[in-house]
Protein backbone atom coordinates (compact mmCIF):
# COMPACT_ATOMS: atom_id res chain seq x y z
CA UNK A 1 0.00 0.00 0.00
CA UNK A 2 1.40 3.57 -0.85
CA UNK A 3 0.62 6.25 1.14
CA UNK A 4 -2.47 8.40 0.82
CA UNK A 5 -3.00 12.17 1.90
CA UNK A 6 -5.78 14.33 1.92
CA UNK A 7 -5.76 18.24 0.30
CA UNK A 8 -8.70 20.53 1.46
CA UNK A 9 -9.65 23.79 0.21
CA UNK A 10 -11.79 24.50 2.88
CA UNK A 11 -14.61 24.71 0.21
CA UNK A 12 -17.36 27.23 0.93
CA UNK A 13 -20.28 25.42 0.03
CA UNK A 14 -23.31 27.90 -1.57
CA UNK A 15 -25.89 28.59 1.36
CA UNK A 16 -23.07 28.27 3.61
CA UNK A 17 -20.29 30.63 5.44
CA UNK A 18 -16.66 30.80 5.52
CA UNK A 19 -17.15 30.23 9.69
CA UNK A 20 -18.53 26.78 8.32
CA UNK A 21 -16.11 25.73 6.22
CA UNK A 22 -13.01 26.61 8.65
CA UNK A 23 -15.53 24.47 11.11
CA UNK A 24 -15.55 21.78 8.53
CA UNK A 25 -12.12 21.77 7.68
CA UNK A 26 -11.21 21.05 11.07
CA UNK A 27 -13.74 17.89 11.78
CA UNK A 28 -12.20 16.31 8.02
CA UNK A 29 -9.05 16.73 9.67
CA UNK A 30 -9.92 15.03 12.70
CA UNK A 31 -11.72 12.25 10.53
CA UNK A 32 -8.59 11.93 8.21
CA UNK A 33 -6.80 11.22 11.01
CA UNK A 34 -8.26 8.42 12.35
CA UNK A 35 -9.26 7.20 8.55
CA UNK A 36 -5.07 6.76 8.27
CA UNK A 37 -4.89 9.55 6.30
CA UNK A 38 -0.70 10.33 5.68
CA UNK A 39 -0.79 14.22 5.50
CA UNK A 40 -3.63 16.87 5.81
CA UNK A 41 -2.76 19.46 3.54
CA UNK A 42 -4.52 23.05 3.15
CA UNK A 43 -3.78 25.22 -0.24
CA UNK A 44 -3.53 29.03 -0.62
CA UNK A 45 -6.27 30.72 -2.77
CA UNK A 46 -7.18 34.40 -2.70
CA UNK A 47 -10.22 36.69 -3.32
CA UNK A 48 -12.00 33.52 -4.14
CA UNK A 49 -15.81 33.27 -2.43
CA UNK A 50 -15.89 29.58 -2.25
CA UNK A 51 -12.27 28.86 -0.57
CA UNK A 52 -11.42 29.99 2.64
CA UNK A 53 -8.23 28.69 3.56
CA UNK A 54 -6.51 32.20 2.63
CA UNK A 55 -4.49 32.06 5.47
CA UNK A 56 -3.27 29.11 4.90
CA UNK A 57 -0.66 28.93 7.93
CA UNK A 58 -3.11 30.22 10.33
CA UNK A 59 -5.30 26.79 9.30
CA UNK A 60 -3.04 24.20 8.92
CA UNK A 61 -1.93 25.34 13.15
CA UNK A 62 -5.93 25.12 13.80
CA UNK A 63 -5.89 21.88 12.30
CA UNK A 64 -2.47 20.69 14.50
CA UNK A 65 -3.74 21.88 17.55
CA UNK A 66 -7.19 19.80 16.62
CA UNK A 67 -5.11 16.81 15.49
CA UNK A 68 -2.73 14.24 17.22
CA UNK A 69 -0.61 12.61 14.68
CA UNK A 70 -1.45 13.25 11.08
CA UNK A 71 0.78 15.35 9.32
CA UNK A 72 -0.49 18.84 8.32
CA UNK A 73 0.62 21.31 5.65
CA UNK A 74 0.75 23.64 2.87
CA UNK A 75 -0.12 22.08 -0.70
CA UNK A 76 0.64 24.57 -1.28
CA UNK A 77 2.15 28.33 -0.20
CA UNK A 78 2.42 29.97 -3.56
CA UNK A 79 5.72 32.39 -3.26
CA UNK A 80 5.50 34.69 -5.62
CA UNK A 81 2.98 36.18 -2.86
CA UNK A 82 5.32 36.26 -0.04
CA UNK A 83 8.49 36.98 1.44
CA UNK A 84 10.56 34.25 1.92
CA UNK A 85 12.01 35.19 5.43
CA UNK A 86 8.23 35.67 6.18
CA UNK A 87 7.47 31.60 5.15
CA UNK A 88 10.07 30.57 7.01
CA UNK A 89 8.91 31.98 10.26
CA UNK A 90 5.46 30.91 10.30
CA UNK A 91 6.55 27.56 8.92
CA UNK A 92 9.13 27.66 11.60
CA UNK A 93 6.83 28.61 14.32
CA UNK A 94 4.32 25.98 12.93
CA UNK A 95 7.34 23.07 13.38
CA UNK A 96 8.38 24.24 16.87
CA UNK A 97 4.82 23.90 18.14
CA UNK A 98 4.08 20.81 16.35
CA UNK A 99 7.50 18.66 15.60
CA UNK A 100 7.72 16.73 13.03
CA UNK A 101 4.80 17.00 11.74
CA UNK A 102 4.37 20.15 9.37
CA UNK A 103 4.75 20.33 5.39
CA UNK A 104 5.86 22.94 3.33
CA UNK A 105 4.52 22.23 -0.52
CA UNK A 106 5.64 25.55 -2.70
CA UNK A 107 4.00 26.64 -5.52
CA UNK A 108 4.71 29.17 -8.46
CA UNK A 109 1.55 30.58 -9.22
CA UNK A 110 -0.50 33.28 -7.58
CA UNK A 111 -2.89 31.31 -6.58
CA UNK A 112 -5.32 34.18 -7.52
CA UNK A 113 -5.90 37.20 -10.17
CA UNK A 114 -3.15 39.38 -11.14
CA UNK A 115 -4.98 41.97 -9.58
CA UNK A 116 -5.12 40.39 -6.41
CA UNK A 117 -1.61 39.11 -6.53
CA UNK A 118 -0.24 42.55 -6.62
CA UNK A 119 -2.65 43.65 -3.77
CA UNK A 120 -0.76 40.49 -1.73
CA UNK A 121 3.01 41.51 -2.21
CA UNK A 122 3.03 45.11 -3.61
CA UNK A 123 6.84 44.60 -4.69
CA UNK A 124 6.61 41.26 -6.18
CA UNK A 125 8.66 39.76 -8.36
CA UNK A 126 7.25 37.50 -11.84
CA UNK A 127 7.73 33.79 -11.32
CA UNK A 128 11.14 33.83 -13.00
CA UNK A 129 12.77 34.49 -9.19
CA UNK A 130 10.95 31.59 -7.87
CA UNK A 131 14.40 28.66 -8.39
CA UNK A 132 15.87 31.76 -6.11
CA UNK A 133 13.37 31.92 -3.51
CA UNK A 134 12.90 28.34 -3.02
CA UNK A 135 16.43 28.12 -2.26
CA UNK A 136 16.50 31.13 0.13
CA UNK A 137 13.44 29.62 1.98
CA UNK A 138 15.45 26.53 2.71
CA UNK A 139 18.47 27.96 3.88
CA UNK A 140 16.57 29.71 6.65
CA UNK A 141 14.97 26.58 7.83
CA UNK A 142 18.34 24.63 7.71
CA UNK A 143 20.99 24.50 10.74
CA UNK A 144 21.90 28.03 12.46
CA UNK A 145 24.04 30.36 10.87
CA UNK A 146 25.81 32.23 13.76
CA UNK A 147 27.70 34.35 11.00
CA UNK A 148 24.24 34.94 9.16
CA UNK A 149 22.77 38.89 8.87
CA UNK A 150 19.40 37.53 9.03
CA UNK A 151 17.80 34.64 10.61
CA UNK A 152 14.48 32.77 10.61
CA UNK A 153 13.39 32.85 14.39
CA UNK A 154 11.60 30.42 15.36
CA UNK A 155 12.52 28.29 11.58
CA UNK A 156 15.85 27.78 11.76
CA UNK A 157 17.38 23.96 12.57
CA UNK A 158 13.37 23.28 12.21
CA UNK A 159 13.95 21.57 8.38
CA UNK A 160 10.56 21.37 7.51
CA UNK A 161 10.32 19.21 4.45
CA UNK A 162 10.09 21.47 1.61
CA UNK A 163 8.36 19.81 -1.46
CA UNK A 164 7.77 21.70 -5.01
CA UNK A 165 3.86 21.83 -6.82
CA UNK A 166 3.65 21.67 -10.10
CA UNK A 167 1.56 21.12 -13.03
CA UNK A 168 4.16 21.69 -15.78
CA UNK A 169 7.67 20.02 -16.46
CA UNK A 170 9.26 23.10 -15.02
CA UNK A 171 8.34 22.07 -11.38
CA UNK A 172 9.37 18.52 -12.23
CA UNK A 173 12.96 20.16 -13.29
CA UNK A 174 13.01 22.20 -10.13
CA UNK A 175 12.51 19.04 -7.69
CA UNK A 176 14.64 17.38 -9.02
CA UNK A 177 17.26 19.59 -9.59
CA UNK A 178 16.84 20.23 -5.91
CA UNK A 179 16.52 16.76 -4.65
CA UNK A 180 13.00 18.01 -3.24
CA UNK A 181 9.80 15.79 -3.11
CA UNK A 182 7.45 16.47 -6.14
CA UNK A 183 3.67 17.16 -6.05
CA UNK A 184 2.05 17.09 -9.41
CA UNK A 185 -1.64 19.06 -9.32
CA UNK A 186 -3.21 16.00 -11.70
CA UNK A 187 -6.41 16.75 -10.06
CA UNK A 188 -7.11 19.76 -12.39
CA UNK A 189 -3.94 19.66 -14.86
CA UNK A 190 -3.37 16.66 -15.76
CA UNK A 191 -2.02 16.51 -19.46
CA UNK A 192 1.34 16.91 -18.44
CA UNK A 193 1.74 13.99 -15.50
CA UNK A 194 3.51 11.30 -17.37
CA UNK A 195 6.31 13.39 -18.98
CA UNK A 196 6.73 15.36 -15.59
CA UNK A 197 7.03 12.09 -13.40
CA UNK A 198 9.83 11.00 -16.25
CA UNK A 199 11.42 13.79 -15.96
CA UNK A 200 11.34 14.29 -12.45
CA UNK A 201 13.18 10.80 -11.56
CA UNK A 202 15.69 10.45 -14.59
CA UNK A 203 16.86 14.03 -13.45
CA UNK A 204 16.57 13.49 -9.49
CA UNK A 205 20.04 14.89 -7.71
CA UNK A 206 19.90 13.12 -3.71
CA UNK A 207 19.69 15.91 -1.40
CA UNK A 208 19.95 16.53 2.59
CA UNK A 209 16.45 16.35 2.72
CA UNK A 210 16.14 12.59 0.00
CA UNK A 211 17.69 10.36 -1.27
CA UNK A 212 15.64 8.80 -3.60
CA UNK A 213 12.73 10.54 -5.50
CA UNK A 214 8.97 10.89 -4.31
CA UNK A 215 6.35 11.41 -7.23
CA UNK A 216 2.71 12.61 -5.55
CA UNK A 217 -0.08 12.18 -7.54
CA UNK A 218 -3.33 14.04 -6.67
CA UNK A 219 -6.73 12.51 -7.59
CA UNK A 220 -10.35 13.38 -7.19
CA UNK A 221 -12.71 11.41 -5.54
CA UNK A 222 -15.98 10.94 -5.48
CA UNK A 223 -17.52 8.10 -3.81
CA UNK A 224 -21.26 7.15 -2.70
CA UNK A 225 -23.31 4.09 -2.37
CA UNK A 226 -24.69 4.01 -5.63
CA UNK A 227 -22.81 5.60 -8.97
CA UNK A 228 -26.00 8.04 -9.72
CA UNK A 229 -25.46 9.47 -6.31
CA UNK A 230 -21.88 9.99 -7.06
CA UNK A 231 -22.32 11.61 -10.11
CA UNK A 232 -24.49 13.76 -8.78
CA UNK A 233 -22.06 14.66 -5.93
CA UNK A 234 -19.01 14.95 -8.66
CA UNK A 235 -21.16 18.05 -10.82
CA UNK A 236 -20.54 20.48 -7.58
CA UNK A 237 -16.89 20.63 -8.57
CA UNK A 238 -17.82 20.45 -12.45
CA UNK A 239 -19.66 23.54 -12.08
CA UNK A 240 -16.94 25.26 -9.50
CA UNK A 241 -14.23 24.32 -12.09
CA UNK A 242 -16.48 25.64 -15.39
CA UNK A 243 -17.42 29.41 -13.28
CA UNK A 244 -13.62 29.93 -12.78
CA UNK A 245 -12.54 29.32 -16.07
CA UNK A 246 -15.40 31.25 -17.17
CA UNK A 247 -14.22 34.09 -14.81
CA UNK A 248 -17.58 33.36 -12.59
CA UNK A 249 -15.69 31.73 -9.38
CA UNK A 250 -18.24 32.03 -6.36
CA UNK A 251 -19.02 29.44 -3.31
CA UNK A 252 -19.56 26.15 -3.96
CA UNK A 253 -22.91 25.13 -5.89
CA UNK A 254 -24.95 23.22 -5.45
CA UNK A 255 -25.19 19.49 -7.24
CA UNK A 256 -27.27 19.99 -10.45
CA UNK A 257 -27.46 17.10 -12.35
CA UNK A 258 -28.99 19.31 -15.68
CA UNK A 259 -26.08 21.63 -14.90
CA UNK A 260 -24.77 20.72 -18.58
CA UNK A 261 -27.97 21.67 -20.48
CA UNK A 262 -27.50 24.79 -22.18
CA UNK A 263 -23.41 25.23 -22.46
CA UNK A 264 -21.52 24.29 -25.47
CA UNK A 265 -20.42 20.73 -25.35
CA UNK A 266 -16.94 21.36 -26.31
CA UNK A 267 -16.66 24.08 -23.28
CA UNK A 268 -17.79 20.97 -21.10
CA UNK A 269 -15.24 18.43 -22.40
CA UNK A 270 -12.39 20.70 -21.72
CA UNK A 271 -13.97 20.37 -17.97
CA UNK A 272 -14.20 16.78 -18.02
CA UNK A 273 -10.71 16.66 -19.67
CA UNK A 274 -9.27 19.12 -16.77
CA UNK A 275 -10.59 16.69 -14.52
CA UNK A 276 -9.70 13.54 -16.05
CA UNK A 277 -7.96 11.91 -12.95
CA UNK A 278 -10.78 11.36 -10.58
CA UNK A 279 -12.21 8.02 -8.95
CA UNK A 280 -16.15 8.15 -9.37
CA UNK A 281 -18.93 5.30 -8.00
CA UNK A 282 -19.47 2.57 -5.98
CA UNK A 283 -17.06 2.38 -3.63
CA UNK A 284 -15.93 -0.76 -6.01
CA UNK A 285 -15.33 1.48 -8.65
CA UNK A 286 -13.74 3.97 -6.65
CA UNK A 287 -11.01 1.43 -5.52
CA UNK A 288 -10.53 -0.19 -9.27
CA UNK A 289 -10.77 2.95 -10.73
CA UNK A 290 -7.91 4.30 -8.20
CA UNK A 291 -5.89 1.19 -8.81
CA UNK A 292 -6.04 1.93 -12.73
CA UNK A 293 -4.51 5.21 -12.35
CA UNK A 294 -1.80 4.28 -10.18
CA UNK A 295 -0.84 1.44 -11.95
CA UNK A 296 -0.97 3.80 -15.04
CA UNK A 297 1.50 6.59 -13.47
CA UNK A 298 2.78 4.63 -10.47
CA UNK A 299 3.13 7.56 -7.69
CA UNK A 300 4.81 7.03 -4.88
CA UNK A 301 1.98 8.60 -2.88
CA UNK A 302 -1.52 9.73 -3.88
CA UNK A 303 -3.21 12.68 -2.52
CA UNK A 304 -6.93 12.78 -2.92
CA UNK A 305 -9.53 15.56 -2.98
CA UNK A 306 -12.80 16.11 -4.49
CA UNK A 307 -15.14 19.03 -3.71
CA UNK A 308 -18.45 17.99 -2.10
CA UNK A 309 -21.12 20.44 -1.43
CA UNK A 310 -22.52 18.41 1.54
CA UNK A 311 -20.09 18.13 4.65
CA UNK A 312 -21.60 14.61 5.41
CA UNK A 313 -21.20 13.49 2.12
CA UNK A 314 -17.86 14.61 1.73
CA UNK A 315 -16.55 12.89 4.94
CA UNK A 316 -18.01 9.63 3.58
CA UNK A 317 -16.23 9.89 0.36
CA UNK A 318 -13.01 10.39 1.76
CA UNK A 319 -13.76 7.00 4.26
CA UNK A 320 -14.76 4.96 1.06
CA UNK A 321 -11.47 6.61 -0.91
CA UNK A 322 -9.28 5.11 2.07
CA UNK A 323 -10.81 1.96 2.14
CA UNK A 324 -10.19 1.68 -1.62
CA UNK A 325 -6.63 2.45 -0.88
CA UNK A 326 -5.76 0.38 1.90
CA UNK A 327 -7.52 -2.63 -0.58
Amino acid sequence: MIPFSLLDLSPVPAGHTPADALANTVDLARHAEDLGYTRYWLAEHHNMRGIASAATAVLIGQVAAHTKKIRVGAGGIMLPNHAPLMVAEAFGTLATMYPDRIDLGLGRAPGTDMLTARALRHAQDDASGFPRDVAELISYLGDPDEAAKVRAVPGEGTHVPVWILGSSLFGAQLAAALGLPYAFASHFAPAALEEAFYIYRRDFRPSAQLDKPHAMMALNVFGAQTEAEAQLLRTSMQQAFLHLRTGQPGPLPRPDANFAKGIDPRIIAGVDQALACTACGTPDMVRDQLGQLIDTFRPDEVIITGQIHDHAARKASFAIAAEAMRA
